[in-house]
């Protein structure tokens, strides 16, 4: 309660009273959650940026991983911290957009519950199939679900997921009936293409590239906007004639609502300056990912958009997680 206080009574008293907070800020231990089991994308990503960011605030900072119920465990423990600058939250498309759209969970709102402080990464899906299916290209694939109605499938991480939702656009934009085949997680749906279980998937750049490169599927297009450089003979929905189909998956650091703007400042420049540390940027290309900086303000232009994005997608494909 006194941290709350502090910081309400910044934002009641002049700017200066502001300024002073921050320039104190850090003098402890920062710590940044992620909702998600180690490991993982999110994970990784919090792991290469953080190791810089000690020299930068001039304070330890330590990655705790608090998985569960999808990532609203985790999200929801950073959300009642204190909005003081130590406890802080490494989210991704998941967490920050997506479960609050499928799930019927009122109390989980990051619109609410968070302030934006940085994007940190982007990624791209890549819809694969196994190298003996008929169709060589998207627009093959396309002519041939459309000639075979309800009987081609798609895996997906589990109900409601990116990956699931990914599928969900590429049906809206396309006009295909393709059946729905949901996997524990991105390892097994990829596999399961690869076993020739289901027809195709949509699985991000760094987890299905090694498969690609190995023969084990083949990639009929990925869902940015130019070609990848990691996978420049692969074309993009664009090129191959779905118009209007963008998904990225991404994290990005949030601070619980009412954090002091001159804290999300300070958080946000060492974060941006460790995002373009060559071996940050080489580790993440590494693995498919693109390091972004951001300054708060896009990062919440950004997740407003997408937010309205896939409220529609979910709208329309009639997407629901009791």
């Amino acid at each position: 309660m006194i941290a709350r206080r502090c910081v309400l009574a910044c934002f009641l008293a002049s700017g200066l009273g502001c300024a002073a907070l921050a320039q104190s800020y850090p003098e402890r231990l920062i710590k940044f959650i992620v909702p998600f089991a180690p490991g993982g994308p999110v994970d990784i990503v919090a792991r290469l940026i953080t190791p810089q960011l000690p020299s930068l605030l001039g304070q330890s900072v330590i990655v705790e991983n608090r998985p569960g119920a999808a990532s609203a465990l985790g999200t929801k423990a950073a959300a009642n911290a204190e909005p003081d600058g130590y406890t802080l939250m490494f989210g991704n498309i998941t967490s920050l957009v997506v479960l609050p759209i499928v799930t019927n969970n009122r109390d989980y709102d990051p619109v609410k519950m968070f302030t934006p402080v940085a994007k940190t990464s982007q990624n791209y899906e890549v819809l694969i199939v196994h190298p003996s299916f008929p169709a060589r290209t998207l627009p093959e694939f396309i002519a041939y679900a459309r000639a075979n109605p309800g009987k081609l499938n798609f895996s997906s991480a589990g109900l409601g997921n990116t990956t699931h939702l990914a599928a969900e656009l590429f049906k809206l934009r396309t006009g295909i009936d393709i059946v729905h085949v949901p996997y524990k997680g991105a390892a097994e749906a990829a596999m399961g293409v690869v076993a020739e279980q289901v027809h195709m998937f949509f699985g991000d750049v760094g987890g299905v590239m090694p498969l690609i490169r190995e023969g084990r599927v083949r990639a009929l297009a990925i869902s940015s906007e130019a070609r990848s450089p990691d996978l420049p003979d692969v074309p993009t929905m664009t090129e191959g004639g779905v118009r209007d189909y963008v998904v990225m998956t991404y994290t990005g650091v949030v601070a619980p609502a009412a954090t002091s703007p001159a804290i999300v400042a300070k958080v946000n420049a060492a974060i941006n300056t460790s995002l373009r540390t060559p071996n940050v940027v080489a580790a993440m290309a590494k693995i498919g990912i693109d390091s972004r900086p951001s300054s708060p303000e896009e990062f919440g232009t950004f997740l407003t958009r997408e937010r309205e994005k896939w409220s529609e997608v979910v709208r329309r494909s009639g997407v629901k997680i009791d």
